[in-house]
């Protein structure tokens, strides 16, 4: 797994071997930045969450592509030592804060409207996505014309609307599906 573009460009990350970590496929995540990049235009200064954070590849691509931040949470101590470690591989790690922690317990510290572009990619089939998107939506994180993108299994549920947030796309990658929220009338309410 690779960088895809931006500063970091080409360099390879750490991903985990043997376990059931399923990271976002290189190609899914190319077309995921392709739609942010149409959607949001430049991520020159924007604020990351990355929710079940994994290897971190999410939140690093945005940061090698200009992001200002990113808050990596994840709980796993084996997901926090690899995303430190992709941070440094990619030198990026001033602009980023890791967080080991439960999402449902890091959620309940943020701040309403700290985040302009927020992954959740949580392990698929348990609820966990659609409870997050829920959450994000209840804690109104995203900044005005901030993006969630969630990635779900194909066919696993999400909800149209999570309080003020509206699903405005979901696109199918195979066994992959990536959802975006955004406000319905362009801010928090």
């Amino acid at each position: 797994m690779r960088v895809i573009a931006g500063a970091a460009r080409g360099r390879r990350l750490a991903v985990f071997e043997g376990r059931k970590v399923r990271p976002t496929p290189d190609r899914v995540r190319e077309a995921l930045f392709s739609i942010l990049q149409s959607k949001m235009g430049d991520f020159s200064g924007i604020r990351v969450l990355d929710l079940f954070a994994g290897s971190g590849a999410l939140a690093i691509e945005a940061l090698s592509r200009g992001a200002a931040s990113a808050l990596l949470v994840d709980k796993d101590p084996a997901s926090i030592k690899i995303i430190r470690e992709n941070l440094e591989r990619c030198q990026l790690a001033d602009r980023a804060s890791v967080l080991a922690s439960d999402a449902w317990q890091a959620l309940q510290g943020l701040a309403a409207g700290s985040f302009d572009l927020v992954f959740l990619d949580p392990p698929y089939g348990q609820g966990l996505a659609e409870r997050a998107v829920v959450e994000a939506g209840r804690l109104k994180l995203l900044s005005e014309h901030g993006l969630l993108c969630a990635e779900t299994a194909a066919g696993e549920p999400l909800p149209e609307a999570a309080g003020p947030l509206l699903r405005i796309d979901a696109r199918r990658y195979g066994s992959t599906m990536i959802n975006f929220y955004s406000y319905s009338t362009g801010e928090p309410t």
